[in-house]
């Protein structure tokens, strides 16, 4: 069976590796360590396709230490433990765990002795951010370090150089080019799309027309375990929230791209409460209808009511009052214990009728005191955008701030 391409070319050592110069450039860590023969516990983090399991094989190679490779989702704590008695047996066996914050509670109970104690040297990869999908105490016991997306120049020189296990072929530089740039950044996908290029070709020149009969789209790398995801639903966020029309339907772009419905409903509902909430309180009810009714028409016409929301949030006043008022609330209650007024409770004991809240006189309620004595005063809710819809709210408060609530209830019905 042939090997795919992309297995075929992999680097051995680490002068073979392209980009990552940040670590394996002349005097930078990464080399320093390996010259040195002294490499710790790591983990390597970053988008798919920049080498992060390729760079620790390398490292393995060039240091010439045994290594095996371990998959945190399919591999189980068998074969883990199989490979602490090899290195009990092999000196300085490197373990390389891919997609190392998908590791569950009983292997990582297993891994950390052996790590802390230097029995095997583990290199982790992984797409997702370290700092908040690894377990902190094997994050403690290893070093970080991150892998950019490598550069087009690079992938240029990585596709050329993979182009000569194909002899009997030549290629357009500008083909080289394009497939590069499409990768973005992603070497094992620019590979991919010169393999397949050149196997789905009979001549043997390869040209711009060639390609284009391939249909190659931008690789947009996005998965739910990548920085790359949330990165695009915060900068999908904060686009509207900064009110940049443009930049919010970039990112949407981005989002419908691949086919990611379910977190654009839920981020643009997030968005209009959160972000427009009471400078333009209609609209909220506007995007749930519009991301309704993207969801029944599905793509790729959804991306029309989609649209329609977004520029609208984007370009709507924003005001955060309500979630600021919530959270000034919540953190009162977190941090006092006071109980409801008696006069309120449903079902107040030895409370005289007259002393209680009457549900019969409208006319009183906005007067009554309904914050415990000890809040009384106390401002949770403090108007927003004046220069909105919420200028109506604001104007209301300022009125009611005008009558002095009680407590009082008995000489409150008294005196009205």
């Amino acid at each position: 069976m042939n090997k795919p391409l992309a297995h075929t070319v992999r680097p051995q050592t680490i002068n073979e590796i392209a980009g990552q110069d940040h670590l394996l450039g002349e005097g930078q860590i990464l080399r320093n360590l390996v010259t040195n023969k002294e490499i710790p516990s790591m983990i390597f983090f970053g988008p798919p396709g920049t080498g992060k399991t390729t760079t620790a094989m390398a490292i393995a190679n060039t240091l010439g230490r045994p290594f095996r490779l371990f998959n945190a989702v399919t591999d189980n704590k068998k074969k883990l433990d199989q490979l602490f008695v090899e290195a009990e047996m092999s000196q300085g066996l490197v373990v390389i765990i891919d997609e190392v914050h998908r590791l569950n509670k009983d292997k990582q109970d297993v891994l950390l002795p052996h790590i802390e104690s230097g029995l095997i040297t583990m290199i982790g990869a992984t797409t997702a951010n370290p700092y908040f999908s690894i377990n902190p105490a094997i994050r403690s016991r290893v070093h970080l370090f991150e892998f950019n997306p490598i550069d087009t120049a690079h992938l240029e020189s990585v596709l050329k150089r993979a182009f000569k296990h194909y002899p009997d072929k030549s290629i357009d530089d500008d083909v080289i080019a394009t497939i590069a740039k499409s990768a973005n950044g992603d070497a094992r996908y620019a590979l991919n799309a010169l393999e397949i290029l050149t196997k789905s070709t009979l001549d043997t020149h390869l040209t711009a027309q060639h390609l284009n009969a391939l249909s190659l789209s931008m690789n947009i790398s996005m998965d739910k375990d990548s920085d790359n995801y949330y990165d695009t639903l915060s900068a999908f966020q904060k686009s509207i929230r900064g009110s940049d029309v443009d930049g919010a339907l970039y990112y949407l772009a981005k989002l419908i791209q691949v086919g990611d419905f379910d977190s654009i409903e839920r981020r643009l509902i997030t968005i209009a409460y959160e972000d427009i909430g009471l400078a333009n309180p209609a609209l909220c009810a506007r995007v749930a209808e519009a991301v309704a009714a993207a969801r029944r028409i599905g793509f790729p016409e959804a991306r029309i009511p989609l649209s329609v929301v977004v520029i609208e949030c984007a370009l709507s006043p924003k005001s955060k009052s309500a979630e600021h008022g919530i959270d000034r609330a919540l953190d009162t209650v977190r941090n006092t214990a006071y109980q409801v007024p008696k006069y309120l409770r449903l079902n107040a004991v030895g409370v005289d009728p007259i002393d209680m809240y009457d549900y019969d006189r409208s006319d009183l309620w906005n007067k009554i005191q309904y914050l415990p004595n000890e809040l009384k005063d106390t401002e949770f809710y403090i108007p927003g955008n004046e220069n909105s819809a919420e200028k109506t709210y604001s104007a209301n408060r300022t009125a009611l701030k005008k009558i002095k609530r009680t407590n009082n209830l008995r000489k409150l019905k008294q005196k009205v």
